[in-house]
């Protein structure tokens, strides 16, 4: 089993692709098959196929057996754990700035009120 850091390093190095983002953006609109994902590009569905083992491998998507289709599928549950890790920094940033925001008023305010 992987720790949580090394499940967000291969997931923050898979995104860090702009075929496999767009993969994700794809899927994001439904399951789709490696044929269907490798239309838009100019890359050999082998390539293709090893994006989506990265991706699957980050658990960001999954793979089902419909009769002879293999369908990719989105994972949302691990892009909401990103989303989530994401949003615990974010909300310290905006805090932050909701306290500057605050000082500038009061420093800005003639009266002090």
């Amino acid at each position: 089993m992987i720790s949580n850091s090394e499940a967000l390093d291969l997931a923050f190095m898979a995104l860090a692709d702009p075929v496999r983002r767009s993969i994700i953006a794809r899927l994001s609109r439904g399951p789709a098959t490696v044929n269907e994902l490798a239309e838009p590009f100019e890359i050999s569905k082998q390539a293709v196929s090893k994006h989506i083992q990265v991706l699957e491998q980050a658990e960001l998507v999954t793979r089902t057996r419909e009769a002879q289709r293999r369908p990719v599928h989105l994972n949302p549950a691990r892009l909401e754990a990103l989303t989530a890790w994401i949003d615990q920094y974010r909300l310290v940033r905006e805090g932050q700035f909701r306290s500057l925001d605050a000082l500038l008023r009061s420093n800005a305010d003639p009266s002090g009120d």
